[in-house]
């Protein structure tokens, strides 16, 4: 069974702020914009990248997820985040912004 969505979170957050020294992860505020993503990383470089978290790949997406990932102006620095694709989410940070 997959972990609570929180627990994901906090853990993927904590690993964030360990692999890139320098980097903060802060919260969005879901009330000011539905389906914002979930938390924007600030990177060391001055980069930025907004994460949206899911408990497993196959959960469900509230209203507005899809568009703020995939079709904003913001979806070049967006993307979902989960257990099953977390390294490839690392990978993409270091190709991305050049943190290796």
């Amino acid at each position: 069974m997959a972990k609570k969505e929180s627990l994901f979170k906090h853990d993927l957050y904590k690993k964030i702020r360990a692999r890139f020294p320098g980097s903060d992860v802060l919260p969005n505020d879901a009330g000011y914009a539905q389906g914002i993503p979930d938390a924007t990383v600030y990177l060391p470089n001055g980069r930025f990248l907004m994460l949206e978290s899911k408990r497993h790949s196959k959960a469900s997406h509230r209203p507005n997820q899809d568009y703020y990932v995939s079709e904003s102006p913001l979806s070049a620095n967006a993307m979902f985040a989960f257990p099953e694709n977390e390294e490839e989410v690392f990978s993409e940070l270091e190709r991305r912004y050049n943190l290796k």
